[in-house]
């Protein structure tokens, strides 16, 4: 058993992985760097080297197709291209937030299906979560760009699909691997039939590798690592700073604004989840 500490060096590193694809995504796509499809190819590929590499030294074998599962890798496409396309509307704390509220409730909404049913409590906490997420979206002023918005919620939902899929691999690093192998014809399609849009300078394509292979592919290790150490609530529930750490980077470094339609949403919305989330981990407790 690691030390508490380092498990929460690399809980703490995790959640920078996972804000770290918003910032490098925005950061790439924002000025026209690179397109939304070439980034999505050379991202997907860059994390299926870097998670090559993790299960040949783990497992002495390249990732094998066996091991992936046709329906997660879908999803999985799914969430990459809707995320690169949403991310050329929306700035970085309002994209990783509808992406991350979509993912929370589709998994909730899967969570009730299977025949899981939730307090009164927990349902205030949904209610105040998907409100949340309505507020920020509804027409105004400050409301984000409806095509981006809808791009993120369909990429969310997509990625809470494919968690809810392999949450059962036996062999997680190597079926992720697997299934991003998968994907990578998929997003050849995608930059084949937008080819009249490609853009893709040096600067581009080194945030795209950064992304799939750093932020994507290390950050995942890093997070199966951690699952590992950390109930199941508990570990949702840090997951829950990865917006606001993907915001706070959007205003420090690529200069974003942090409006008080964003701050009031993402107040409803995390705090929604957080909710439910307690009330889940307090219904689990007697049985542990």
């Amino acid at each position: 058993m690691p030390s508490p500490l380092r498990i929460v060096m690399m809980t703490a590193l995790a959640i920078t992985a996972f804000a770290a694809n918003s910032l490098i995504c925005r950061a790439a796509l924002g000025p026209g760097l690179i397109d939304p499809a070439t980034f999505t190819t050379v991202r997907l590929i860059s994390a299926v080297a870097v998670l090559a590499v993790v299960v040949f030294a783990r497992r002495r074998h390249l990732p094998q197709l066996s091991f992936g599962d046709w329906r997660a890798a879908g999803a999985l496409f799914a969430y990459a291209v809707f995320f690169s396309f949403g991310y050329v509307l929306l700035t970085t704390g309002t994209g990783a937030l509808i992406l991350f509220g979509s993912v929370q409730l589709t998994m909730f909404a899967w969570a009730f299906y299977e025949g899981e049913r939730f307090t009164a409590f927990a349902w205030g906490g949904l209610a105040l979560a998907a409100g949340g997420l309505v507020w920020l979206v509804l027409p105004g002023l400050e409301a984000p760009d409806p095509l981006g918005a809808l791009f993120h919620t369909i990429s969310g939902a997509a990625w809470g699909v494919f968690s809810l899929l392999i949450r059962g691999a036996k062999h997680p690093v190597e079926s992720n691997a697997a299934n991003f192998l998968i994907c990578v014809p998929l997003t050849l399609v995608v930059s084949a039939l937008f080819w009249t849009d490609m853009n893709a300078g040096v600067p581009g394509l080194a945030l795209a590798v950064l992304s799939g292979g750093l932020a994507s592919g290390c950050g995942y290790v890093i997070w199966y690592w951690v699952l590992r150490y950390l109930p199941a609530a508990r570990a949702s529930a840090t997951q829950l700073s990865a917006p606001a750490v993907a915001a706070l980077g959007g205003v420090v470094l690529l200069g974003e604004d942090l409006t008080l339609r964003l701050i009031v949403a993402s107040a409803a919305m995390l705090g929604g989840v957080a909710i439910v989330l307690m009330q889940k981990a307090r219904a689990a407790s007697p049985a542990q």
